[in-house]
């Protein structure tokens, strides 16, 4: 059996390495939110002078409305790219592995699992949008602007798949295989990135508007992809449903409380709340992803693929 983590074996695999890898792409990431917040700070100065800057400091809102929302949306990304160029690097010079073994088993990376992956969550949120719209016209604003949605298109194909996939890079590839290859077993990565990977979001202003009964969705979507990668031994079907997820939905649909509030064909308008519904994509929606999925890849054996050991 082809095994996605022990790929990791074949460069450089030290527990060190991984701890230091993984900061130190953390750090990299973090860093490219400057360009952002240098952008904001320099037009708060320019408009209301110097204490104005202070303002940004943890004002989710300042830093979201203070420049045109394509800018905005450009420079949020622009952090994921710093991020994506961090694991290049610390893949290729503390590990010496080869980029293509953090993606796949597969000879060759699989572009047509990232088209699956992509259109069975696209077609999805574009279905529930549509329907959703149809019953509940009043719930939504018809923001259509084609100059300022051409915009967005042209940086969210861009700029999007850059960010998710190096989402799934670091969670799904780099601290998958560094955990997995250190405690020897699937059942580790499997859970601890799952859950990290739903913490992450923990601060996104949907949470805090909806409450933390959300993040019963930033998980289980975590646990979702972790499933997509270990069952399929490679990121191509994770990295094409996070693309398809974040690009259609920033194209297709926001409101003033999500983390990207973008010149989206539909504004959101109605007062959000959040109850049992929550539990409907994890208990419903993604196991039918899933059936759907291993039909048509004859995934087998899944309770070693998720929890058992690794092939050392």
């Amino acid at each position: 059996m082809k095994d996605y983590i022990a790929l990791a074996t074949k460069s450089y695999h030290d527990w060190w390495r991984y701890f230091i890898g993984a900061f130190f792409i953390f750090l990299i990431w973090q860093i490219g939110t400057l360009p952002l917040a240098i952008g904001v700070g320099t037009k708060l100065a320019m408009e209301k002078g110097m204490d104005e800057i202070f303002q940004i400091v943890g004002d989710y809102d300042t830093m979201m409305n203070t420049l045109s929302s394509n800018l905005t949306f450009f420079l949020l990304l622009l952090s994921f790219v710093f991020g994506f160029f961090g694991v290049w690097l610390i893949v290729r010079f503390l590990h010496s592995q080869k980029f293509k073994d953090l993606l796949t088993t597969r000879t060759h990376f699989d572009w047509r699992r990232v088209g699956v992956g992509f259109s069975i969550i696209a077609f999805f949120v574009v279905a529930t949008t549509l329907i959703d719209y149809w019953v509940n016209p009043e719930a939504y604003l018809f923001n259509f602007k084609s100059k300022e949605f051409l915009i967005l298109a042209a940086i969210g194909i861009a700029m999007v798949p850059l960010q998710t996939t190096f989402e799934e890079i670091y969670f799904r590839g780099y601290l998958m295989q560094g955990l997995g290859v250190i405690f020897k077993n699937r059942a580790v990565p499997f859970f601890v990135t799952s859950v990290g990977f739903g913490l992450l979001h923990l601060g996104n202003p949907e949470v805090a508007k909806l409450g933390t009964l959300l993040m019963v969705n930033y998980i289980g979507t975590g646990f979702l992809l972790a499933i997509m990668t270990l069952m399929d031994e490679g990121l191509e079907l994770s990295i094409g449903y996070h693309a398809g997820n974040n690009l259609v939905t920033a194209l297709l649909v926001t409101a003033d409380w999500t983390a990207f509030q973008t010149e989206s064909i539909l504004i959101s308008v109605e007062e959000p709340s959040l109850g049992i519904e929550v539990f409907f994509p994890v208990l419903i929606v993604y196991p039918l992803f899933l059936y759907f999925l291993a039909k048509k890849y004859k995934w087998t054996n899944w309770k070693e693929k998720l929890i058992g050991s690794v092939n050392m």
